[in-house]
């Protein structure tokens, strides 16, 4: 347990330190962030394809992250949200919006298996009752700014 928690403070330092030096790259319509950090075996599907998870790989509505036993991934969304996916992870972000201006914002997510920890950004900040994540036997609703979850497979 104290080896997890270490490995999950670890992993979100390496997510907030760059992210608060570097910020998001400008961004295209359908980028809605990018992988930050990215170690072990990960890899994005997207449709019909399966991409490296590397530094700098743009994120998209839809994506589904995956980690290996060994993979780990640190993600910054494009209002600042800072996500951390440990080893043995299954991480689909379902939607996401962010135009202000608008008046749509909002994220979905969905965690199935593994660990992972949340740093809200200016969605949760502006808006929590429209973030929301989903596990397997339940949903996450924001009303602070970070949560870190162990989903576990089922008969483990």
């Amino acid at each position: 347990m104290v080896g997890m928690k270490a490995t999950l403070f670890i992993a979100i330092a390496l997510v907030m330190v760059p992210s608060l030096v570097l910020g998001l790259p400008p961004s295209g319509e359908d980028n809605i962030g990018v992988i930050r950090n990215s170690s072990g075996i990960a890899h994005i599907t997207r449709g019909e394809k399966v991409i490296q998870a590397a530094p700098g790989t743009k994120l998209h509505e839809g994506d589904t992250l995956t980690t290996g036993s060994d993979g780990s991934l640190g993600i910054i969304l494009r209002d600042n949200s800072l996500l951390s996916l440990g080893p043995e992870s299954h991480f689909v972000v379902k939607s996401f919006s962010f135009s202000p201006a608008q008046g749509k914002i909002g994220l979905l997510a969905r965690i199935s298996k593994g660990t992972m920890a949340y740093v809200s950004g200016l969605i949760g900040k502006i808006s929590p009752q429209s973030v929301r994540f989903e596990t397997p036997v339940a949903s996450i609703g924001i009303r602070g700014t970070y949560f870190a979850v162990k989903v576990e497979e089922p008969g483990t």
